[in-house]
C-alpha cells in the first residue's frame, strides 16, 4: 500500500449526534462517503480505504459496507489527528495519506481523484478548490451575513500554491463591476474540505501545537503554511450539490431536497 484515504467518523458530534449513521434519503452518511470514495478510488493500485473511529458501532457498520475500520483514541479531536492515527496503525504505514472528511459525502466530481494525483505528483499536501462565478459569490456573500464561519475561501498563486485560507471572502475586489462585466468567473477560490498529505507533512502537522492565526480563523490548514509546508491547490468543478459538510438537521433535510430534485449522485456500494 503506498496510499491510504481515511474516512474519520466519530461518534460525538454536538449539533448531530451519531452523525455517521444518521440516513439521508435512505442511506447513512457514512456509506455514502465510502461509496463515493470507492469510485474515485477506482482501480488504482496500492490504494486503500479505511474509516477512523472511536466507536464500534460505527466501526462495524463501515465493515457491514465492506470496508475495513480502525479503532482510534476518542481523545483525538481532529480529523488529521484520525488519519494520522489510522495509518501508523497499519503494518506497514502508508507514504502517503488522505483525510475524507466523513461528513462531506457530496464532493466534487473528480475533487479526492485530483488530490491522489497531485500527491503522487510530489505535493506534500493537496486540497481541492472551486472557482465561483458571480452568482455563487453573491449566494456566498449572502450566507455570511447569517453565518459569518461557514465557507472557506482561499487565495492562490498562478502556480496553484495557497498562500492563505480565511473564513473572511479574500481578497477584496476592486473595480468588481468591471470583473463582472468581463466574465463570467470570479476572483475568489472556494476550498473545499479535502486533504491529502504525505505522511512526513502528516506528522510534522500533528507534531506542532496550534498557531494564534489557526486559532483566530478556526482553520488548521494555516498551522502548515506557517510552518512552511506548502500547499497545492488543485481545481475541481463546482458540484450539483453543495460541497460543506452534513452538520445540521436542517443540512440534511436540504440534501434531501436536492436529491428529490437532482437525483441521488451516490453511487452504489
Amino acid at each position: 500500500m503506498t496510499l491510504l484515504v481515511v474516512i474519520p467518523a466519530r461518534a460525538g458530534s454536538t449539533r448531530l449526534p451519531r452523525k455517521p449513521l444518521r440516513l439521508i434519503a435512505g442511506r447513512s452518511l457514512l456509506h455514502r462517503t465510502i461509496a463515493m470514495a470507492r469510485a474515485a478510488i477506482g482501480t488504482r493500485p496500492a490504494v486503500a480505504l479505511t474509516v477512523a473511529t472511536d466507536d464500534g458501532e460505527i466501526a462495524d457498520h463501515a465493515r457491514s459496507a465492506g470496508c475495513d475500520a480502525v479503532m482510534t483514541d476518542s481523545a483525538i479531536g481532529t480529523g488529521s489527528g484520525r488519519a494520522l492515527a489510522a495509518a501508523l496503525a497499519q503494518a506497514e504505514p502508508p507514504r502517503l495519506v488522505v483525510n475524507l472528511q466523513g461528513d462531506s459525502p457530496f464532493q466534487p466530481e473528480g475533487a479526492l481523484a485530483a488530490v491522489i494525483g497531485a500527491l503522487e505528483q510530489g505535493a506534500q499536501v493537496a486540497t481541492p478548490v472551486i472557482a465561483l462565478d458571480w452568482t455563487a459569490l453573491d449566494a456566498l456573500r449572502d450566507h455570511k451575513t447569517r453565518s459569518p464561519f461557514s465557507g472557506t475561501s482561499c487565495v492562490r498563486g498562478p502556480d496553484g500554491r495557497a498562500y492563505w485560507f480565511s473564513k473572511a471572502i479574500i481578497p477584496a475586489i476592486r473595480d468588481e463591476e468591471l470583473l463582472r462585466a468581463a466574465g463570467p468567473i470570479s476572483p475568489i477560490w472556494r476550498h473545499v474540505g479535502l486533504y491529502g498529505y504525505a505522511l512526513d507533512a502528516l506528522r510534522r502537522f500533528e507534531a506542532s501545537a496550534p498557531t494564534d492565526l489557526e486559532r483566530l480563523e478556526g482553520l488548521e490548514q494555516l498551522r502548515l503554511i506557517e510552518l512552511g509546508i506548502p500547499i497545492d491547490t488543485v481545481a475541481v468543478p463546482s458540484p450539483l450539490f453543495d460541497s460543506s459538510g452534513i452538520d445540521t438537521e436542517a443540512d440534511i433535510a436540504r440534501v434531501e431536497r436536492l436529491i428529490a430534485a437532482h437525483g441521488d449522485p451516490t453511487p452504489p456500494l
